[in-house]
């Protein structure tokens, strides 16, 4: 009679267990924000635009009001604002603002770098707010800044002009610093709507020129109300109106600018907010 061996007995141990020191908390736009902030600041693409946009601001600004003050007759100068003189290089280096807002989001899709995003982020539209926020703050304080710089040396070097008013002073420096930054937002938002760098990068400057260029070709007196209009709502006669030097007699001002810009990126920002959701990554 043969003797039945009992199966062997497998012992299950449970794992001891094991508590992180890092707190677990429920993730919220103020996290999408640092860590937005930590990606702009840590690329070095970031520093060079940025670099290169405040040294055409300031330098093209400077550059302007030492030549203006070296060859004009100061009483030539008496009704001059000489904050206007500051345009010149903001015209230039709002296509550095336009760069870099574009490559604020279409980058990552390019590189593919959206994917982690999305996954240690799924909620895109708090992605996007958070992009929004970072580059918003960046590119405002950088335009202030260099606008004040050049508007207080536009202020000393150009003795003959007149003593800018306090609405001036704010128009000149905080309402075109504004304007800047939300045309840099209208730019990430293109950025997030087409996701690839020179295609949305194309149609913005497309968008800042192209109204201009064609206005300075309509001859006809037929095509005079669309002419004056493309004048009006063109983007450089826009930034223009913060110096109260525009194109044209009438148009907007400096503020209905900014209204026109802020509506428009709100529109932009709409639509990218809506085609996140529908599109995968």
């Amino acid at each position: 009679m043969s003797q039945q061996t009992s199966p062997p007995q497998v012992w299950q141990q449970a794992a001891p267990g094991y508590t992180s020191p890092i707190p677990v908390v429920r993730t919220h736009l103020g996290h999408a924000v640092a860590s937005e902030w930590t990606k702009i600041r840590s690329v070095r693409s970031t520093m060079w635009t940025l670099g290169v946009f405040v040294v055409l601001v300031v330098g093209v600004g400077l550059l302007t009001a030492v030549l203006i003050a070296a060859n004009a007759d100061p009483a030539s100068l008496e009704s001059d604002n000489p904050l206007s003189y500051g345009v010149f290089g903001l015209l230039l280096g709002s296509m550095c603002v336009i760069t870099l807002g574009v490559l604020t989001t279409a980058s990552e899709y390019g590189t593919g770098m959206i994917r982690t995003t999305t996954v240690a982020c799924p909620s895109r539209g708090r992605i996007l707010a958070a992009k929004a926020i970072v580059f918003f703050c960046v590119a405002f304080a950088f335009t202030f800044v260099s606008t004040l710089i050049v508007a207080l040396a536009d202020v000393a070097l150009l003795d003959g002009a007149r003593t800018p008013s306090t609405g001036e002073w704010v128009k000149g420096t905080f309402g075109v610093s504004l304007f800047i930054a939300l045309l840099g937002m209208l730019s990430l938002a293109f950025g997030s709507i087409v996701r690839h760098s020179a295609g949305a990068i194309t149609i913005m400057i497309g968008l800042v020129l192209a109204p201009l260029v064609l206005a300075l070709f309509m001859f006809a007196d037929s095509l005079s109300p669309l002419r004056d209009f493309l004048f009006e709502y063109s983007i450089p006669n826009l930034l223009s109106t913060f110096y109260a030097q525009t194109l044209t007699d009438s148009g907007p001002s400096a503020w209905d600018s900014l209204l026109i810009a802020l509506v428009v990126t709100g529109a932009a920002f709409g639509a990218g907010f809506a085609l996140l959701e529908k599109r995968d990554v």
